[in-house]
């Protein structure tokens, strides 16, 4: 879904910055232009990034076991 019209950015691209480390609304602005022209996707992606966050922090990654 688009969330961000002015600059064509989607849900999945934002979730995707976040796995690359992207973490705030600032962030995201300087990585892929989000709420950089009227503002109006600025709560959506928001929302997108606090729910991700959640999601994260409720189910961890779990570090790689090395075998011998």
């Amino acid at each position: 879904m688009y969330v961000c019209v002015c600059q064509a950015v989607t849900d999945s691209q934002i979730r995707e910055a976040m796995c690359e480390g992207v973490c705030s609304m600032r962030e995201l602005r300087q990585r892929l232009g989000v709420a950089s022209e009227c503002g109006r996707c600025s709560r959506c992606a928001l929302s997108i990034l606090r729910g991700q966050q959640l999601a994260i922090s409720a189910n961890p990654p779990q570090p790689a076991v090395a075998f011998a």
